[in-house]
């Protein structure tokens, strides 16, 4: 199982939590907002919190993050080196 990580898109700090087929838990300024799932190359879901059923309308915000998981799965050193360089 991989572990969790961090991003932030501008000011907005997330913790992701991966949960297996692709599917993560997002954290938004350390509280739980969404669980989210790579739809297709380009689209990413988020699941409805009370009955876990995906939502397919368009969600900006869950796409940017989901593209950022991507990118940090494809490169995770790089994401960590970055960090690093920041403290």
């Amino acid at each position: 199982m991989q572990q969790p990580f961090d991003l932030e898109i501008g000011d907005i700090n997330y913790a992701i939590f991966p949960e297996g087929n692709d599917i993560y838990i997002v954290f938004k300024d350390g509280k739980e907002y969404a669980q989210i799932q790579k739809d297709d190359a380009e689209q990413w879901i988020k699941f409805d919190k009370e009955t876990a059923i995906p939502v397919f309308e368009y969600d900006e915000e869950v796409n940017q993050i989901g593209k950022l998981i991507s990118a940090y799965l494809l490169n995770p050193e790089q994401e960590e080196e970055d960090d690093d360089l920041e403290d």
